[in-house]
C-alpha cells in the first residue's frame, strides 16, 4: 500500500469505505490508510464514527461531518450506513460521488433490496464493488452502472444453465465460449 503521503495534493484520495449495520457493526469495510493501524483502532473508529452520526437523519441525500481530521460522507438506506472517509483536504464533493457510486452500484447489484441480511448474502458482489470503485485510495471509478456492470461480469457462473442467467450474463457467457473456441 502506498504511503498517503505519496497521493496528497496530486489526486484525490479515499482513507476508507465503511458499510455498516444500525447497530455500528461491521458488514463490509476497506482501509486504504495507515490512519488506523490494528485492527481494534479500525474497530474504535467505526465505533466512534457511528455514534456521531446515528442521530442524523441521512437518508435522502448525503450528510458530511469532519472527525478526527477527516471528512466523513455518508448516508443511510433501510438498516445500512454506507461511510466514505477521506482527509481535511479532500473535496467533499469528490468523497460524496463516490459515496453516491457505492449506495447506487450496491442497490443496483442488491435489486433494491438494500438491507442487511441481502448484503450479507452477497458480501462477494458488495466487496468486489469496493475492488472497483477504490484501489489503494485512489479512485477508479464512481459511475454505479459501470461498477455493477464490472461487478456482474466478475461473478457470472459459466457452469449455470443459460436459462438461469439474466440476458447479460449469457451474452457474457456467450462471449467468453466464443472467446475461447477462437483461441484454440
Amino acid at each position: 500500500m502506498a504511503s498517503f503521503s505519496a497521493y496528497q495534493g496530486s489526486c484525490p484520495y479515499i482513507k476508507s469505505i465503511l458499510l455498516l449495520d444500525s447497530e455500528g457493526k461491521r458488514v463490509a469495510v476497506k482501509y486504504y490508510s495507515d490512519d488506523w493501524p490494528t485492527l481494534n483502532a479500525k474497530l474504535t473508529f467505526e465505533k466512534s464514527v457511528f455514534t456521531k452520526t446515528q442521530k442524523t437523519n441521512a437518508r435522502t441525500e448525503a450528510e458530511i461531518t469532519m472527525f478526527e481530521n477527516n471528512i466523513i460522507v455518508y448516508k443511510f438506506i433501510q438498516d445500512l450506513h454506507f461511510f466514505v472517509t477521506g482527509g481535511d483536504n479532500e473535496n467533499e464533493l469528490i468523497l460524496a460521488t463516490v459515496l453516491q457510486g457505492f449506495y447506487d452500484a450496491v442497490g443496483l447489484l442488491l435489486r433494491g433490496n438494500v438491507d442487511k441480511r441481502e448484503a450479507l448474502e452477497n458480501l462477494d458482489l458488495i466487496l468486489l464493488c469496493l475492488d472497483e470503485i477504490v484501489d489503494g485510495g485512489m479512485i477508479l471509478e464512481t459511475d454505479a452502472n459501470v461498477i455493477a456492470g464490472k461487478v456482474a461480469s466478475h461473478s457470472v457462473d459459466s457452469s449455470a444453465p443459460l436459462s438461469e442467467q439474466t440476458i447479460s450474463q449469457a451474452l457474457a457467457t456467450a462471449r467468453e465460449h466464443l472467446t475461447r473456441s477462437l483461441l484454440k
